[in-house]
């Protein structure tokens, strides 16, 4: 998939890149799958803003997606879809029974081929299965964590995982980031990789873009007064010596380590920051 350029007819417009939407077959999307999304402004339940910088954007509605398709499910791809909600484009599945799903399309899906899911399902490109099932070697997307509970890992466009060993009740899989973890063998995945890989490459090119994206500006620490932020105040904009880049509440934000879920440790065998350790 390529990017659409534009001719430079403006500043912003010099440099701009957007998405070629030639691979979607229809813009209408099922409803019965389409539900309302209230925009939040990156506020929680309480009210509280929980994550800055958000608010505005142009309206959507969520697609009902299905990230564990039931085992011994043949269904037949009858579009594939943009949604707002993901980087990734998604598929619209009939199954046997002439039901519908919405799943993570992948760079082999088109209209009228036909995947399947279960342990029984062949070893090809958009089919689903148990870890246990899947060869060595394998590129895979979509994993589940917790067997049965559906997809959670590796589901942003372009990225894919390999299946690089499998060690008793356990597979290794590298993930996109280079973590090499444990997954149980009965947990499931979809061979392949996610579509839209030129993703990562589009350029905004305009702040106008971005707000109806839903992002709001961002103003710099460094250019605010020291009541604001640590960064701000002194002479001719510096940090000052030996200060870490901080957020506004001074929590680290440069290698201090914010993991909180120190359960799952155990299930990491190599982690992600092995390479930076050993500069």
């Amino acid at each position: 998939m390529a990017l659409k350029q534009y001719k430079p007819t403006t500043p912003a417009r010099r440099g701009m890149t957007s998405q070629d939407l030639s691979d979607i077959t229809t813009r209408k999307p099922l409803k019965s799958l389409v539900k309302s999304k209230k925009q939040n402004a990156g506020r929680n339940n309480t009210g509280r803003i929980t994550v800055r910088h958000r608010g505005g954007g142009v309206k959507r509605h969520y697609r009902l997606m299905n990230h564990k398709l039931a085992p011994g499910t043949t269904a037949t791809i009858e579009e594939i879809e943009y949604d707002p909600n993901r980087s990734a484009r998604i598929a619209r599945l009939k199954d046997q029974h002439g039901l519908y799903h919405y799943v993570i399309a992948d760079t082999t899906m088109y209209k009228g081929k036909t995947i399947s899911s279960g342990a029984e399902a062949p070893v090809e490109a958009s089919n689903r299965m148990p870890l246990a099932n899947i060869p060595v070697g394998s590129q895979i997307y979509a994993i589940e964590i917790t067997p049965g509970k559906g997809a959670q890992m590796v589901r942003s466009a372009g990225t894919k995982a390999q299946l690089t060993a499998k060690e008793g009740d356990h597979a290794l899989v590298r993930l996109p980031s280079g973590e090499v973890r444990k997954f149980r063998l009965e947990s499931t995945a979809a061979l392949g990789v996610v579509g839209n890989v030129q993703h990562q490459n589009i350029k905004v090119g305009s702040a106008g873009r971005n707000r109806r994206k839903g992002i709001r500006p961002s103003v710099r620490g460094v250019v605010m007064n020291a009541t604001d932020h640590p960064h701000g105040g002194g002479d001719g904009g510096s940090h000052g010596p030996g200060k870490a880049p901080r957020t506004p509440w001074g929590q680290l934000t440069l290698g201090y380590r914010t993991r909180r879920r120190k359960d799952t440790t155990k299930m990491i065998v190599k982690s992600r920051h092995d390479a930076k350790r050993k500069r």
